[in-house]
């Protein structure tokens, strides 16, 4: 029995029960009026695990109900309302063994090491979506560490959909942890191959702009320049070295000091010299016959997507405490790439 000093604040995040389910439903009555609170809010509060988007969908779906009827987000619950609540089925957490080919490059007890091949996504998104990397290594490995994300067991670090080459797979949460550490640390030194458009003017160089998400194309960043608020940019870094020059192309390694989405291709694009393929990011597909000047050669893009490669990554083993180094080789498409400049684009 309250003794009517509970406040608005309390009683929100202590509704009193009438009839509960704790799996499935729940029912309980709003004690005292609850100015300016949502429903939708009020409920999140009650079940914090689900997210307000879902919320507000069962409500618009009838699931959710004031006094028996429909009701909506923006209610506002008045004294002795009667919530009732219909959750839906709990969403499975499993994610789905597959026998997806790996290229393993190293592997023990904890840890790890696959070449990850291009068009292939890290994670699911939800249990049931599948042909991902973490469904591969679910299939491939005995155990796998849990992390954070029940949808990305053993996924320590991500590389996107097209980028090719060396990820880390945790098969125990201490290796996760231990490895997590490394990268917040920056102490994980990772290299890349990308091959890009132009000569860029210096040999090498460090590139320090901030990236934060564009404000209106999904799953694109930028670097300012567009009127954003400051806090929404993120540090970001990355050093670059060319290896080799062609004529309207460079062969160039980079060495990430942050970890940020898509930074190496916004970097490069941002100091003028795009990806090879990346269209995203200012880049053009090239053709066999764009490289040779040859006009029986192939008119299909070489690479429809980043000319890029995680060529090698070094880190201290989270276990044995011995520094390791492990390369992958570049793939076809990009070995490809790298003769015909060698052999038609070389300077003179």
């Amino acid at each position: 029995m309250s003794d009517g000093s509970d406040t608005n604040e309390d009683l929100l995040k202590r509704p009193v029960p009438v009839e509960e389910d704790e799996v499935r439903r729940g029912r309980f009555r709003i004690r005292r009026r609850l100015p300016g609170r949502r429903i939708d809010k009020y409920i999140h509060s009650r079940y914090p695990r689900m997210s307000r988007t879902l919320i507000q969908r069962l409500i618009r779906q009838g699931s959710i109900t004031v006094n028996g009827l429909p009701t909506k987000p923006s209610y506002e619950p008045a004294t002795g309302d009667i919530v009732e609540v219909v959750l839906p089925p709990p969403e499975p957490t499993d994610v789905i063994p597959e026998d997806i080919p790996l290229d393993v490059l190293y592997e023990d007890d904890h840890l790890l090491a696959i070449n990850k091949q291009t068009g292939i996504i890290c994670h699911p998104a939800r249990a049931t979506q599948t042909g991902t990397i973490a469904n591969a290594v679910a299939f491939h490995a005995e155990k796998l560490s849990h992390g954070d994300d029940p949808f990305r067991p053993g996924i320590v670090h991500r590389l996107d959909k097209n980028t090719t080459g060396v990820m880390l797979i945790a098969k125990d949460d201490e290796t996760h942890w231990r490895l997590s550490m490394q990268f917040e640390r920056r102490t994980i030194h990772k290299s890349y191959l990308g091959i890009v458009e132009g000569r860029p003017r210096l040999d090498g160089d460090i590139i320090d702009m901030p990236l934060a998400a564009h404000p209106t194309i999904k799953d694109r960043y930028i670097v300012p320049g567009m009127p954003l608020r400051p806090m929404l940019f993120k540090d970001a870094v990355t050093r670059y070295e060319v290896v080799e020059r062609f004529k309207g192309f460079s062969i160039v390694h980079l060495h990430p000091k942050t970890g940020r989405t898509h930074q190496l291709r916004v970097h490069m694009s941002a100091i003028g010299h795009p990806m090879m393929g990346d269209t995203a990011y200012g880049g053009h597909f090239f053709t066999a016959r764009d490289i040779t000047g040859d006009a029986q050669a192939s008119a299909e893009p070489l690479i429809p997507y980043q000319s890029l490669h995680a060529f090698r990554i070094t880190f201290v083993h989270p276990i044995s405490e011995q520094t390791m180094t492990i390369e992958a080789p570049l793939p076809q498409q990009l070995q490809v790439i790298v003769d015909l400049l060698r052999r038609y684009r070389a300077e003179d």
